[in-house]
């Protein structure tokens, strides 16, 4: 058994978290039953105002047709301005591979955001989600959305060369595992890997997924749940494959320069830092950041915070030099 943990949590991302609704779990989320959850999810956001994403900013979706005939929808956010092939960034949402979609309406004020101040084409991925899709369903997703804008690159305005991927929390499983898929099928290399706080590894073996188990955000018991959906009884097999489960890896040599954002009070810290080191043993380079006094997601919960300001600087600018120097 793992000691009782002391929060020290920064103030302001302390009293962001006080304001935020729980469930009778003591938890924001609860993954216990997966579409009750999300229905109740979906009223609440029914009864919030949602910001009007830049009018600056072209939004369109997308199809593009998978194997068995069903489509992937690609949200695309095309910031206005001179008429060049811009970079761009492939982005996996959040949501713990259970929830989530890229056609939330929420979404698309963050994803305008990016498109324009940093000047990319944004294209979220709205990969399936699991249990109705297990893994590496949501991967296969994004390696289609990759690949097809890789080849499609002139007639949506991207340069290929300059094609990122990225996924935030539950994003970032099938974002390091694309980029996997990328490098093992001989495609063209992305240009980086951003992971922020992801969700790489169904074994809860690490200090932290023994630690963070009250804390009401993201904590041990919900993210077993959420891997229970997305590998069903393979959870915490010897077989599991990397591209269901990222931080399976052994053989990570290859892989575009990475960039990893922590906190120090997230369930998800240290197979973040394992992954991150490991990436550097390979031959990877690596940008880490693990921020002190914070919790997973942050800058979600707290956007107003120092702490999530002090982060987005940091990230927005290691794409701006990956993306377009």
């Amino acid at each position: 058994m793992s000691r009782p943990v002391n929060y020290d949590i920064d103030p302001e991302l302390a009293a962001a978290l006080a304001a935020i609704p729980k469930g009778p779990n003591g938890s924001l989320l609860d993954f216990s039953d997966i579409p009750a959850f999300r229905a109740r999810m979906d009223a609440a956001s029914r009864q919030l105002p949602v910001p009007e994403p830049d009018p600056r900013v072209r939004i369109e979706t997308l199809a593009v047709a998978r194997g068995d005939g069903t489509t992937l929808d690609v949200v695309m956010f095309h910031p206005d301005g001179p008429d060049h092939a811009r970079p761009a960034l492939v982005y996996f949402h959040a949501g713990g591979q259970v929830m989530g979609s890229a056609h939330d309406r929420a979404g698309f004020a963050y994803g305008a955001a990016i498109a324009r101040e940093l000047d990319i084409v944004l294209a979220a991925v709205d990969y399936r989600l699991a249990p109705e899709t297990p893994a590496p369903g949501a991967a296969e997703d994004g390696y289609l959305a990759y690949t097809h804008l890789a080849e499609t690159a002139a007639s949506n305005g991207i340069d290929p060369d300059r094609i990122g991927l990225a996924g935030a929390s539950g994003g970032g499983a099938p974002a390091a595992a694309t980029a996997l898929m990328v490098r093992d099928r001989g495609d063209r290399r992305p240009r980086l890997l951003s992971l922020n706080y992801p969700m790489l590894d169904d074994r809860h073996r690490t200090r932290s997924s023994q630690e963070i188990v009250d804390l009401g955000i993201c904590d041990r018991r919900e993210t077993r749940y959420a891997w229970a959906a997305v590998l069903g009884d393979r959870v915490g097999a010897d077989d599991v494959h990397p591209y269901c489960a990222p931080g399976r890896a052994t053989d990570l040599a290859g892989l575009p320069d990475t960039f990893i954002a922590a906190a120090q009070y997230d369930v998800f810290r240290d197979e973040n830092v394992d992954f991150a080191q490991r990436l550097v043993a390979a031959g990877v380079p690596v940008d880490l950041h693990l921020y002190a006094h914070a919790y997973h997601a942050w800058d979600v919960f707290a956007p107003s915070s120092a702490l999530a300001a002090s982060f987005e600087r940091t990230w927005h600018q290691y794409l701006r030099q990956r993306l377009h120097g």
